[in-house]
């Protein structure tokens, strides 16, 4: 049996995380969140001790990692807020544990060399979770793309807009400092995804940065990619929101629309999986997306004369 504990069992990601915490055979024995609406865990381990302060969840993970093999935690998943995720990548070091950290991996760039280099000290890998790199929509537009031997940059096209409310911007999330801002905390992901089919980046344009959008043009490798991120209800296509569907996700590449809204139930579960099997993603795979959000948070904003995204054109 493979023994998890869990940092921030009340947050919005948690249940992703214990779903595939089940799905592949694990067992969760203790997990933390200054909140205590952790009733979550009824549902997938009931039997988990949970502990409102981590000082005490970290104790009792130092109490198991002495006990026995068979007691000790072999992975500390870290759901807490973003700018906390460093430090309980930290403390699952110094347990004994591998960690297994939701994106942003960290907010700025240069802790990632910190990072790695106490993975070494403590010969434990620290993962992350990078799971649109495991859609099989997304897999197989890398296989085609893989499969174009031409030197062309393809024009991508990428929109996330994801309607969030008031609490949004009163939480943790709203504060830059904590979250890394609209940028880093609904974009990292498709930053990732971006970089993983098309390259490293070469240049960056922001045409808008601010507490709800964030919208610009991204210079890579293999592509030239308009990107815009709402989290404004109103940019939901009006289709989609006559329907009640706050969230809408789409890739055009070279005006070939991929919309792929749908298929996230499981993709955690394959993200774990391969952990398990001693691959998932670490810190380099998640080094280029962190520099690219990094670079576009610290850009001048400029009004750009054209190529903008359209629905940015359609706001001004």
């Amino acid at each position: 049996m493979t023994n998890f504990a869990l940092i921030g069992a009340a947050g919005f990601v948690a249940p992703r995380h214990l779903q595939a915490i089940q799905d592949v055979g694990g067992e969760l024995v203790a997990a933390t969140d200054p909140h205590d609406s952790v009733g979550i865990l009824d549902r997938f381990f009931p039997q988990a001790r949970y502990f409102p302060e981590i000082e005490r969840f970290d104790r009792h993970l130092e109490k198991l990692r002495r006990l026995s093999e068979s007691e000790r935690v072999d992975y500390v998943v870290i759901c807490s807020p973003n700018y906390l995720h460093d430090a309980h990548v930290r403390l699952a070091l110094r347990v004994g544990a591998q960690a297994i950290c939701e994106k942003p991996l960290v907010i700025a760039p240069w802790n990632l060399d910190q990072l790695a280099a106490l993975e070494q000290e403590h010969g434990k890998r620290v993962c992350t979770i990078l799971q649109l790199r495991v859609h099989p929509e997304l897999v197989a537009l890398r296989q085609r793309l893989s499969s174009d031997v031409s030197a062309r940059r393809h024009d991508v096209e990428l929109t996330y807009v994801t309607g969030r409310g008031p609490w949004y911007h009163a939480s943790w999330k709203g504060n830059e400092e904590r979250s890394g801002g609209v940028t880093m905390n609904i974009g990292v992901h498709f930053f990732d995804l971006l970089c993983w089919l098309f390259g490293p980046i070469e240049g960056v344009e922001v045409h808008v940065r601010d507490s709800k959008r964030a919208a610009g043009v991204l210079e890579l490798e293999r592509a030239r990619v308009r990107w815009f991120l709402s989290l404004d209800r109103d940019d939901v296509p009006e289709a989609l929101a006559c329907a009640g569907k706050m969230t809408f996700r789409s890739i055009s590449v070279d005006g070939e629309e991929l919309e792929f809204s749908e298929g996230f139930s499981k993709l955690h579960t394959k993200v774990y999986e391969e952990i398990l099997a001693g691959r998932g993603y670490g810190i380099e795979d998640a080094r280029p997306s962190i520099e690219a959000v990094h670079r576009i948070r610290t850009a001048s904003v400029r009004t750009p004369e054209k190529g903008q995204h359209p629905l940015l054109a359609s706001l001004s």
